[in-house]
Protein backbone atom coordinates (compact mmCIF):
# COMPACT_ATOMS: atom_id res chain seq x y z
CA UNK A 1 0.00 0.00 0.00
CA UNK A 2 1.43 3.58 -0.57
CA UNK A 3 1.71 5.59 1.96
CA UNK A 4 1.17 9.39 1.31
CA UNK A 5 1.88 12.22 3.64
CA UNK A 6 -0.33 15.53 3.04
CA UNK A 7 0.16 19.12 4.71
CA UNK A 8 -1.95 21.27 5.45
CA UNK A 9 -4.62 18.85 5.10
CA UNK A 10 -7.37 19.58 7.51
CA UNK A 11 -9.80 21.79 5.43
CA UNK A 12 -10.14 23.20 1.54
CA UNK A 13 -7.68 21.08 -0.89
CA UNK A 14 -5.59 19.16 1.04
CA UNK A 15 -8.58 17.86 2.49
CA UNK A 16 -10.02 16.87 -0.13
CA UNK A 17 -6.40 14.89 -1.53
CA UNK A 18 -6.63 13.54 0.92
CA UNK A 19 -9.72 12.07 0.70
CA UNK A 20 -9.42 10.95 -2.72
CA UNK A 21 -6.06 9.91 -2.11
CA UNK A 22 -7.66 7.32 0.86
CA UNK A 23 -10.25 6.21 -1.44
CA UNK A 24 -8.15 5.25 -4.07
CA UNK A 25 -5.97 2.68 -1.58
CA UNK A 26 -3.23 4.87 -0.09
CA UNK A 27 -2.53 4.69 3.64
CA UNK A 28 -2.79 8.74 4.17
CA UNK A 29 -1.29 11.21 6.82
CA UNK A 30 -2.94 14.42 7.19
CA UNK A 31 -0.18 16.80 8.15
CA UNK A 32 -2.11 19.60 11.02
CA UNK A 33 -0.80 21.92 13.14
CA UNK A 34 -3.60 21.73 15.63
CA UNK A 35 -3.00 17.60 16.37
CA UNK A 36 -6.87 17.33 17.43
CA UNK A 37 -8.17 19.26 13.97
CA UNK A 38 -5.95 16.43 12.11
CA UNK A 39 -7.78 13.92 14.28
CA UNK A 40 -11.13 14.47 14.03
CA UNK A 41 -10.38 15.34 10.20
CA UNK A 42 -8.92 12.18 9.47
CA UNK A 43 -11.00 9.90 11.55
CA UNK A 44 -14.05 11.34 9.09
CA UNK A 45 -12.11 10.47 6.01
CA UNK A 46 -10.25 7.29 7.14
CA UNK A 47 -6.88 8.40 7.58
CA UNK A 48 -4.71 8.86 10.04
CA UNK A 49 -3.26 12.69 11.39
CA UNK A 50 0.55 14.02 12.42
CA UNK A 51 1.08 17.27 14.18
CA UNK A 52 2.96 19.06 11.66
CA UNK A 53 3.82 22.91 11.10
CA UNK A 54 6.44 23.24 8.22
CA UNK A 55 7.31 26.60 9.50
CA UNK A 56 8.84 25.00 12.64
CA UNK A 57 12.00 22.74 12.54
CA UNK A 58 11.24 20.45 15.27
CA UNK A 59 7.68 20.15 14.60
CA UNK A 60 9.19 19.17 10.89
CA UNK A 61 11.17 16.66 12.75
CA UNK A 62 9.13 14.84 15.33
CA UNK A 63 6.50 14.19 12.17
CA UNK A 64 8.75 12.48 9.94
CA UNK A 65 10.13 10.64 12.56
CA UNK A 66 7.03 9.28 13.60
CA UNK A 67 6.13 8.31 9.97
CA UNK A 68 9.68 6.66 10.07
CA UNK A 69 8.67 4.39 12.81
CA UNK A 70 5.40 3.95 11.63
CA UNK A 71 6.82 2.11 8.56
CA UNK A 72 7.89 4.94 6.05
CA UNK A 73 6.87 7.22 3.13
CA UNK A 74 5.98 7.05 -0.56
CA UNK A 75 4.49 10.22 -1.51
CA UNK A 76 4.83 13.94 -0.24
CA UNK A 77 2.20 16.20 -1.34
CA UNK A 78 3.15 19.89 -0.04
CA UNK A 79 -0.03 21.80 0.12
CA UNK A 80 0.78 24.22 3.16
CA UNK A 81 0.59 27.30 1.89
CA UNK A 82 -0.87 31.27 3.05
CA UNK A 83 -2.02 33.80 0.84
CA UNK A 84 -1.63 37.12 2.53
CA UNK A 85 -1.73 41.23 0.43
CA UNK A 86 2.29 41.03 2.24
CA UNK A 87 3.20 44.30 1.37
CA UNK A 88 5.48 44.81 4.26
CA UNK A 89 8.64 42.69 5.19
CA UNK A 90 7.08 40.29 8.11
CA UNK A 91 4.15 39.44 5.86
CA UNK A 92 6.14 39.02 3.21
CA UNK A 93 8.44 36.73 5.04
CA UNK A 94 5.63 35.13 6.77
CA UNK A 95 4.48 34.19 3.29
CA UNK A 96 7.89 32.70 2.03
CA UNK A 97 8.47 30.55 5.12
CA UNK A 98 5.40 28.69 5.06
CA UNK A 99 5.02 28.81 1.38
CA UNK A 100 8.55 28.29 -0.09
CA UNK A 101 10.49 27.39 2.84
CA UNK A 102 8.43 24.84 4.14
CA UNK A 103 9.10 23.24 1.31
CA UNK A 104 12.19 22.99 1.57
CA UNK A 105 11.80 21.53 5.51
CA UNK A 106 9.32 19.20 4.61
CA UNK A 107 11.52 17.53 1.43
CA UNK A 108 14.81 17.58 3.09
CA UNK A 109 13.04 15.34 6.24
CA UNK A 110 11.25 13.10 3.66
CA UNK A 111 13.84 12.30 1.25
CA UNK A 112 15.58 10.00 3.46
CA UNK A 113 11.98 7.99 3.67
CA UNK A 114 11.31 8.61 -0.06
CA UNK A 115 14.48 7.02 -1.24
CA UNK A 116 13.11 3.83 0.54
CA UNK A 117 10.14 3.70 -1.35
CA UNK A 118 10.09 1.53 -4.64
CA UNK A 119 7.56 5.01 -6.11
CA UNK A 120 8.49 7.97 -4.83
CA UNK A 121 7.04 11.08 -5.46
CA UNK A 122 6.86 14.73 -4.64
CA UNK A 123 3.85 17.07 -5.21
CA UNK A 124 4.23 20.85 -4.65
CA UNK A 125 1.16 22.76 -5.11
CA UNK A 126 2.12 26.22 -6.87
CA UNK A 127 0.05 28.09 -8.98
CA UNK A 128 -0.22 29.42 -12.18
CA UNK A 129 -0.17 33.15 -10.43
CA UNK A 130 3.65 32.23 -10.00
CA UNK A 131 3.78 31.37 -13.62
CA UNK A 132 5.94 34.06 -15.92
CA UNK A 133 4.32 32.36 -18.72
CA UNK A 134 0.39 32.55 -17.61
CA UNK A 135 1.13 36.42 -15.96
CA UNK A 136 2.23 37.25 -19.90
CA UNK A 137 -0.80 34.99 -21.18
CA UNK A 138 -4.16 37.56 -21.90
CA UNK A 139 -5.44 34.23 -22.26
CA UNK A 140 -4.85 33.16 -18.36
CA UNK A 141 -6.45 34.62 -15.81
CA UNK A 142 -3.22 35.01 -13.35
CA UNK A 143 -2.55 37.98 -16.22
CA UNK A 144 -5.31 39.85 -14.93
CA UNK A 145 -4.85 39.34 -10.99
CA UNK A 146 -2.15 41.21 -8.68
CA UNK A 147 -0.94 38.59 -6.06
CA UNK A 148 2.84 40.40 -5.72
CA UNK A 149 4.22 38.13 -2.77
CA UNK A 150 1.71 35.50 -3.27
CA UNK A 151 2.72 34.76 -6.91
CA UNK A 152 6.64 35.28 -6.09
CA UNK A 153 6.62 32.51 -3.46
CA UNK A 154 4.56 30.17 -6.30
CA UNK A 155 7.46 30.98 -8.59
CA UNK A 156 9.64 29.97 -5.87
CA UNK A 157 7.94 26.61 -5.55
CA UNK A 158 7.70 26.08 -9.31
CA UNK A 159 12.22 26.64 -9.05
CA UNK A 160 12.33 24.08 -6.14
CA UNK A 161 10.24 21.38 -8.13
CA UNK A 162 12.76 21.87 -10.97
CA UNK A 163 15.56 21.65 -9.02
CA UNK A 164 15.02 18.95 -6.61
CA UNK A 165 13.77 16.99 -9.75
CA UNK A 166 17.25 17.52 -10.93
CA UNK A 167 18.81 16.71 -7.68
CA UNK A 168 17.06 13.53 -6.73
CA UNK A 169 16.40 12.14 -9.87
CA UNK A 170 15.24 9.18 -8.22
CA UNK A 171 12.35 10.88 -6.77
CA UNK A 172 9.00 12.25 -9.41
CA UNK A 173 8.96 15.66 -8.21
CA UNK A 174 6.24 17.68 -9.89
CA UNK A 175 4.56 21.12 -9.62
CA UNK A 176 0.66 21.39 -10.01
CA UNK A 177 -1.84 24.44 -10.47
CA UNK A 178 -4.97 22.83 -9.13
CA UNK A 179 -7.15 25.92 -10.45
CA UNK A 180 -9.35 28.42 -9.20
CA UNK A 181 -11.12 26.55 -6.58
CA UNK A 182 -14.26 27.19 -4.48
CA UNK A 183 -12.44 26.56 -0.52
CA UNK A 184 -11.72 28.52 2.26
CA UNK A 185 -7.92 29.30 1.27
CA UNK A 186 -7.21 33.31 2.91
CA UNK A 187 -9.82 32.62 5.00
CA UNK A 188 -12.64 33.84 3.00
CA UNK A 189 -15.44 31.54 1.23
CA UNK A 190 -14.91 31.66 -2.63
CA UNK A 191 -18.01 30.90 -4.19
CA UNK A 192 -16.78 31.99 -7.52
CA UNK A 193 -14.26 28.81 -8.15
CA UNK A 194 -14.95 25.31 -9.39
CA UNK A 195 -15.56 22.22 -6.98
CA UNK A 196 -13.02 20.98 -5.08
CA UNK A 197 -13.51 17.49 -5.91
CA UNK A 198 -12.14 18.63 -9.60
CA UNK A 199 -9.22 20.70 -8.24
CA UNK A 200 -8.35 17.61 -5.63
CA UNK A 201 -8.53 15.04 -8.34
CA UNK A 202 -5.26 16.66 -10.33
CA UNK A 203 -3.32 16.91 -7.71
CA UNK A 204 -4.11 13.31 -6.53
CA UNK A 205 -3.72 12.05 -9.44
CA UNK A 206 -0.29 13.64 -9.94
CA UNK A 207 0.48 11.68 -6.21
CA UNK A 208 -0.89 8.47 -7.42
CA UNK A 209 1.44 8.44 -11.37
CA UNK A 210 4.00 6.67 -9.63
CA UNK A 211 7.15 5.55 -11.71
CA UNK A 212 5.08 6.29 -15.00
CA UNK A 213 4.54 9.96 -14.04
CA UNK A 214 6.47 12.78 -15.17
CA UNK A 215 9.23 14.80 -13.05
CA UNK A 216 10.14 18.16 -13.32
CA UNK A 217 7.21 19.56 -14.77
CA UNK A 218 4.66 21.85 -14.35
CA UNK A 219 0.58 20.66 -14.58
CA UNK A 220 -2.40 21.74 -14.72
CA UNK A 221 -5.42 19.74 -15.32
CA UNK A 222 -2.31 16.97 -16.21
CA UNK A 223 -1.29 19.02 -18.98
CA UNK A 224 2.14 20.98 -18.56
CA UNK A 225 2.11 24.87 -17.67
CA UNK A 226 4.48 26.92 -18.86
CA UNK A 227 7.01 28.25 -15.93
Amino acid sequence: MTTTLVTGATRGLGKETARQLVAAGHAVWIGARDLDTGRAVAESIGARAVQLDVTDDASVAAAFAQLEAEGGLDVLVNNAGIGKVALNGPEALEVFDTNAVGIVRTTEAALPLLRRSANPVIVNISSALGSFAANHDPEKPASQYQAIVYGASKAAVSMLTVQYARAVPEVHVVAVEPGYTATEFGGVENPHGRPVEVSAATVAAAAAAGPDGPTGVFLEDGAPLGW
